[in-house]
């Protein structure tokens, strides 16, 4: 028998940033109900004592009133199938009956034309949490308006913030049927939309939301397992628990910024490239702790502050679940870093990109704002140049360099040193690192167990 919870890496929003946790949440159990060699329901509820919601249902639907009606009765855990056969004869037409909690039921895959949206999830500006907490704060209020009326669900339309449709009705799901009505009449495209409900989300809710294209699935209370896979299918972000100046998201938390309150540069996306073997240092880089953090986490909280969206590079994803970001893997794998700066600037949704390594435990945010300052004199890239040398991986470029990358890839060409003397470059020298107190310490990068027991020595 399944457990009737489900627990992954999920992420808290509280104030401005978001921090991984791990809960449990409901799971949503999928029963086809096979009479007489029929299919004539699937029964969607929790996994535990099938046989009693089975034979409760055909019992309630009038099919049978005693144990001794059953000749054959079979409940499959494993392929979550329930083989029926009773005495007497099933009506020759079925009137389905839907109730105002559960609907239609829902087989676990997206309709078709819901998968359409989902590409254009990952090209909007990620929403500050004040605007999830601004719609929830709207619901409530209207439905305080019509308290009167008692055990009503509601749910609710918004951009930026602001409430677009509300409905109201004694079944959750058809609170989304009636927006979608309404947006209908009213010529309202939903598209990139937040939805924000009172109730439960269940797998019907989300694939409804996603055939409306929403981008935001928002709830007072928590959705069930089913329903996180169908929003990670869908691109929908899903938030649970939006109560006291908290919530918690279930899927997709690239789509909610991090530390939204902090001034951040317009213009530029923030890119971690996490795609190294780390051979000289036997084991993933990326995960070893400074100051308690993995440095992969030290680099995407110095970039979330900067920048309104961050994305990690990376072809092993699962590594970094407990980071609320977007991860892409290298289009063109085996090509080492040159191929994660070229996945790096097809992904990105801004005109520049900096893009850093995710060994560099030291980022200075006063020197990537002077590389991102200067990336307004049009130039293809601008590169520090510290004590080693030009810094490839700790630099800002221009959407125009994603085609050198890719040419360069495909004439087999590995050295990015090589490649950046084809570009019109502006070098940030030692000199003006220090003209702005820069701390030279951000171009440090820890490849070798040895470099990694001397990081006392390279802390300022």
């Amino acid at each position: 028998m399944k457990s009737e919870t489900h627990e992954n890496v999920y992420f808290v929003c509280r104030g401005d940033s978001l921090e991984a946790t791990s809960t449990s949440v409901v799971c949503e159990y999928p029963l086809q109900l096979i009479v007489n060699g029929r299919e004539i329901a699937t029964l969607i509820g929790s996994p535990h004592d099938l046989r009693f919601l089975v034979a409760g249902f055909l019992r309630l639907q009038g099919f049978v009133s005693s144990l001794q009606d059953f000749e054959m009765f079979s409940v499959c855990d494993e392929f979550g199938t329930a083989n029926i056969r009773i005495k007497g004869e099933l009506p020759e037409r079925l009137k389905p009956v839907l109730t105002s909690g559960c609907g239609t039921g829902i087989t676990f895959t997206l309709p078709s034309d819901a998968t359409n949206y989902a590409p254009t999830q990952t090209h909007m500006a990620p929403l500050p949490p004040r605007q999830i907490f601004s719609l929830m704060n709207s619901l409530a209020k209207m439905a305080d308006h019509y308290k009167s009326h008692g055990g009503i669900h509601s749910a609710a339309i918004g951009r930026n913030g602001e409430i677009l449709l509300y409905a109201e009705d004694l079944g959750r799901h058809n609170t989304f049927d009636r927006i979608a009505g309404e947006a209908l009449f009213k010529g309202i495209d939903m598209v990139g939309a937040e939805l924000v409900t009172s109730g439960r989300v269940s797998t019907e809710m989300v694939a409804k939301a996603a055939l409306m294209g929403i981008r935001v699935i928002a709830s007072r209370t928590s959705p069930t397992d089913m329903a996180i896979k169908l929003c990670q299918q869908a691109g929908i972000c899903l938030i649970g628990y939006v109560r006291g100046g908290s919530f918690t998201i279930y899927s997709h938390p690239g789509v909610i910024e991090a530390f939204s309150d902090h001034e951040k540069i317009g213009g530029v996306t923030g890119i971690i490239l996490a795609g190294g073997a780390s051979s000289r240092m036997g084991s993933n880089k990326a995960l070893l702790k400074v100051d308690g953090l993995p440095m992969i986490t030290r680099a995407y909280r110095t970039l979330a502050t900067l920048f309104h969206e961050v994305i990690i590079v990376t072809n092993s994803p699962l590594d970094y679940d407990f980071l609320p970001c977007r991860t892409v893997p290298d289009i063109y794998p085996g090509y080492g870093s040159v191929a994660g700066l070229h996945s790096a600037l097809s992904n990105s949704n801004s005109a520049h990109t900096f893009v850093t390594a995710c060994d560099l435990p030291f980022l200075d945010p006063a020197i990537i704002r002077l590389l991102c300052d200067l990336r307004a004199e049009g130039y293809d890239a601008v590169v520090p140049v510290s004590e080693g040398g030009q810094e490839p991986l700790h630099a800002v470029y221009s959407s125009a360099c994603k085609d050198v990358f890719e040419d360069a890839i495909g004439k087999g060409e590995r050295k990015i040193l090589d490649i950046l003397s084809q570009m019109n470059i502006r070098q940030v020298t030692v000199g003006d690192v220090q003209n702005i107190g820069g701390n030279a310490a951000s171009f440090e990068n820890i490849n070798t167990p040895e470099e990694y027991g001397s990081i006392r020595g390279i802390r300022s």
